[in-house]
């Protein structure tokens, strides 16, 4: 990560360029940005590397034209893009393995910067789960703790209205611009005015499914800690609940009865060591303690993204077959392929990083990588 410092308009459209190109996701960006300095020489070099990796036709490199409208249009908005190198970008976000390089948002940037409390659950909560969400996030507010959360229905809303005079964070899927679902406009409305919402992906991006999961970590990466309140067994809030324990994040819970459904993601939560929350006075005693103690590092850091001498082609070359060959479908861990090679982690991250430009691979959460489909 560069030093913290405000980027130039220049610097910005190439950080958007770079971030929005072909096979570029966060860690991609990252190593890119490690390797050659600044996003404009990334962006030069993309080709080579895709090409090296085993692409076949040229790799899609961002239009700078269509970056200086997406900006344009952001300011017109009302809203504003924040890099992961400037100061309003949020601190604990910036820890996490794959912080988005840049966020669109709209509202009190401040609030991103303060103490943090996700809280997340289920779609369909109980109308008793909705109440206790409610007392639990206005006794929160009250001692000086922002709520974040995802903006649904259920669970999300109830956190957010009821932290809006306190300081209320909402994530979203999509666009900065699409309220999603549309019966929360006017709360997401609200929220742009006392609060704020955030977005890694583009205004006028429908929310999809596999944009929820990378809006989960956002959610969890903000926070000092996740409070699930009713989760079914498959429900995205437990996805959030994991990357937070990736993160270095703590996580609380909710019990419920054994015959609701929705409590048997809370209450196997408890089962595995979550803390268990029944009042606000649990959640603040709990963050208490956390605020007097610095953010732990995620449970698998990445490896240094590139030694100051890069592998020599003769060695990619040599290697770049056996890393081939140890890849499948089925993700595995980068420590492992480091193991198995018996290579520098240098020349491993260097041949990833080639095969995913090359859209050859792709990247999964907790530092793991698959043969794309």
């Amino acid at each position: 990560m560069e030093n913290i410092r405000e980027l130039s308009k220049g610097e910005r459209l190439d950080w958007l360029r770079l971030i929005r190109s072909e096979n570029v996701g966060p860690v991609t960006f990252f190593q890119l940005i490690a390797r050659f300095g600044t996003a404009a020489k990334a962006l030069d070099a993309l080709p080579e590397l895709a090409r090296r990796g085993g692409r076949k036709k040229p790799i899609r490199l961002h239009p700078a034209g269509q970056a200086a409208r997406e900006l344009e249009t952001l300011e017109l908005f009302g809203g504003r893009m924040v890099a992961a190198c400037e100061p309003d970008y949020p601190a604990a976000l910036r820890m996490i393995a794959d912080p988005p390089p840049v966020l669109s948002l709209r509202g009190h940037a401040q609030l991103l910067n303060r103490d943090i409390l996700a809280i997340v659950g289920a779609r369909n909560a109980s109308a008793v789960a909705i109440r206790l969400t409610r007392q639990i996030a206005e006794g929160v507010s009250r001692e000086n703790i922002v709520i974040a959360s995802g903006l649904a229905r259920g669970i999300d809303t109830a956190a957010h209205v009821a932290s809006l005079a306190g300081g209320t964070i909402g994530v979203v899927g999509g666009g900065l611009d699409y309220p999603y679902p549309k019966e929360n406009q006017p709360l997401q409305e609200e929220i742009y005015g006392r609060g704020c919402v955030i977005a890694e992906q583009p205004l006028g991006t429908v929310p999809q499914a596999r944009h929820f999961p990378r809006r989960n970590r956002i959610i969890s990466g903000l926070a000092l800690g996740v409070l699930v309140v009713e989760a079914s067994p498959r429900s995205g809030s437990l996805i959030t609940a994991r990357m937070a324990l990736e993160q270095g994040r703590d996580v609380f819970a909710v019990p419920g009865s054994p015959m609701d459904p929705r409590a048997k993601g809370t209450n196997n939560l408890i089962r595995n060591g979550a803390a268990l929350i029944e009042s606000a006075e649990d959640i603040i005693s709990a963050l208490e303690s956390i605020r007097r103690r610095p953010l732990r590092e995620p449970e698998q850091p990445l490896h240094p993204l590139f030694d100051p001498a890069q592998p020599a082609e003769q060695e990619l070359d040599r290697t770049r077959p056996d890393v081939i060959s140890y890849l499948s479908p089925t993700p595995i861990e980068i420590d492992e392929i480091i193991r198995l090679t018996g290579q520098p982690p240098s020349v491993i991250l260097t041949i990833l990083l080639e095969l995913e430009l090359a859209g050859r691979i792709e990247r999964h959460f907790g530092n793991r990588v698959s043969i794309a489909p």
